[in-house]
């Protein structure tokens, strides 16, 4: 799917050195809460071929904006299908991008994959409280508050909060006319 500034498409095993490099980038990490898996180029592979498998519980997908350059990765995971919700993640790893609305963009686009494609009635998703820019996307794009996990994370030496958001499909078909 395509949106304003970027497109979502499925991975490809040419991107697994363009992840290693983001997620083993400290400033790209930073808000990504603690991260225990070592990153390795065999581990994205895996991470990759996991997304493409049929049955795979998360939607995963390679962000690109529209001059084709692979910018970051997002996706939903977590789906239950029985209570129609799920879980967004996004990642834009180039920082060239930072600020200038392609998670936005991405982020609309997640969600109508979510309620239209996927016939979701709920997405959720969590954020660490020093990630300013990132709540400002997600109430951007509807998402509300639902709470707070207080110092629910320990990153980088110290323990962080952490903002538990979501969106409803009535808001978001509200917010979308």
């Amino acid at each position: 799917m395509q949106g304003d500034l970027v497109r979502l498409r499925g991975y490809e095993k040419s991107d697994a050195d363009v992840l290693l490099r983001w997620f083993s980038d400290n400033e790209v990490t930073e808000y990504l809460g603690p991260v225990a898996i070592p990153m390795t180029r065999t581990f994205q592979e895996r991470m990759i071929d996991e997304s493409l498998a049929p049955d795979s519980p998360v939607k995963a997908f390679a962000i690109e904006a529209l001059s084709g350059e692979l910018i970051g990765d997002c996706g939903l995971r977590e789906i239950n299908w029985v209570s129609r919700k799920a879980d967004l993640f996004i990642t834009i790893g180039d920082k060239s991008y930072w600020g200038r609305g392609y998670g936005t963009d991405t982020v609309k686009i997640l969600l109508r994959i979510a309620f239209e494609k996927l016939n979701l009635n709920s997405v959720w998703l969590t954020t660490l409280a020093t990630n300013q820019r990132a709540i400002k996307c997600y109430e951007k794009c509807g998402f509300e508050r639902q709470g707070l996990f207080r110092q629910n994370s320990f990153v980088r030496g110290k323990f962080v909060d952490v903002v538990p958001m979501g969106i409803l499909r009535e808001d978001w078909v509200r917010l979308a006319q």
